[in-house]
C-alpha cells in the first residue's frame, strides 16, 4: 500500500467492464500507541483507553456485484471458515439492514481478499477487512447508510471495526467504540511480526493483568514528546510467548518497543524513515519485519459521509 494514497474512492480502481465492482480496495492495520485497560464492565468487557494509529501497510481487497443476493468468498484463508470470516459477516449485516429499508433483493457479492497481515498480531486485520467491506458494499449497493450507521455496525462485529470505519487516527475509550480524532505527527513505525498467533480472550482473562490504570486525558498524549503510556497487554503477552519477548527485545535496540493490540507484533516508532529503514534491514535476517507511515486518514474515507 502506497504512503501516498488519497482519503477517497480513486484508492480502488474500477473496470469499465465490470462498473459494480471495485478492486485493489484497501484495508490499513492499525497500531495501538498505548493501550490502557482503567477498569470492566459487568458483562466482562474491559475499558480501555488507547490511541488507534493507522498506517499505510495491510490488505487488499476485490469487491464484484452479484445479481442473486448470494454472498460469496472467492479465496480461502486458512483457519477462517467462510461463514465466520469477518468480510462476510459483514457483507451480510449490512445487506440484511439494506434490505429491512427498503424491500426487495438486495445484490449480493464476490469478495475476494489477499491477506498481508497476520492474525492474531494486534494489527486488526480482519477487523479492517470488514470495515472496507461494509464501506465498499454500501456504495455499490447504494446503501445509503451514513458512517455513523456503519460505525454501529461494526461494532457488532467486533471491538477493532468501528475505528477503521470511522476512518481518522483516533483517541478511543469504552471498549474502544467511544472515538475522537486525534492528529499524530509525521512518524514511520518498524514492525515485527514474531509468526505467533496471541489468544486474545485468554491474555484479557489473565489474573496477573492489570485492570485499573488511571484513566488520562487526551491533552496527556497530545502533549507527550516521547512514546506515551505503556500497553497494559504487554508483560501478559511477553510471558506467555517467548517469540514475543525475543521480538520486544531486538527491535528495542533501535528504539523504545511496544506491543500493538493484544499482540503478537511489535512496534518502534521513528521520527526519520531512513533510520526506520536502517532498522529494517539490520532485524531483517532474523525476523519477518516491515516499515510503514502514519496515516491521518482510511485511504477510503471519501466513500462514507
Amino acid at each position: 500500500m502506497a504512503a501516498t494514497l488519497k482519503p477517497s474512492a480513486e484508492n480502488c480502481v474500477e473496470r469499465k467492464l465490470l462498473p459494480q465492482a471495485l478492486f485493489d480496495c484497501p484495508a490499513p492495520a492499525k497500531l495501538n500507541l498505548f493501550l490502557h485497560i482503567i477498569g470492566r464492565r459487568e458483562d466482562g468487557y474491559h475499558l480501555l483507553q488507547t490511541v488507534f494509529q493507522l498506517v499505510d501497510h495491510g490488505d487488499m481487497l476485490d469487491f464484484q456485484v452479484r445479481g442473486d443476493g448470494k454472498i460469496v468468498r472467492q479465496k480461502q484463508i486458512p483457519g477462517v471458515a467462510e461463514d465466520h470470516d469477518l468480510t462476510v459477516r459483514a457483507a451480510r449485516i449490512l445487506q440484511a439492514e439494506i434490505a429491512n429499508r427498503r424491500g426487495g433483493l438486495i445484490p449480493g457479492a464476490d469478495i475476494t481478499v489477499h491477506k498481508k497481515l497476520p492474525m492474531g498480531g494486534g494489527l486488526g486485520g480482519g477487523s479492517s477487512d470488514a470495515a472496507t467491506t461494509l464501506i465498499v458494499l454500501n456504495h455499490l449497493w447504494n446503501g445509503g447508510l451514513k458512517r455513523d450507521e456503519l460505525v454501529k455496525m461494526g461494532l457488532q462485529l467486533g471491538a477493532d471495526v468501528p475505528v477503521f470505519v470511522f476512518g481518522r487516527t483516533a483517541f478511543g475509550e469504552g471498549v474502544g467504540d467511544k472515538l475522537t480524532t486525534i492528529v499524530t505527527p509525521p512518524s514511520w513505525y518498524v514492525v515485527i511480526e514474531p509468526g505467533v498467533p496471541v489468544a486474545t480472550a485468554a491474555i484479557f482473562d489473565a489474573p496477573q493483568l492489570t485492570r485499573n490504570t488511571k484513566a488520562v486525558k487526551i491533552a496527556d498524549f497530545s502533549e507527550s514528546t516521547s512514546l506515551f503510556g505503556k500497553n497494559d497487554l504487554q508483560a501478559v503477552v511477553a510471558g506467555v510467548y517467548a517469540e514475543v519477548a525475543a521480538a520486544l527485545e531486538a527491535l528495542g535496540k533501535f528504539g523504545e518497543a511496544r506491543l500493538t493490540g493484544s499482540g503478537s507484533c511489535v512496534f518502534a516508532r521513528f521520527d526519520d524513515e531512513k533510520v526506520a529503514e536502517y532498522a529494517v534491514v539490520c532485524l531483517k535476517p532474523g525476523w519477518k519485519v516491515w516499515k510503514a507511515k502514519a496515516i491521518q486518514h482510511h485511504p477510503l474515507y471519501g466513500l462514507a459521509e
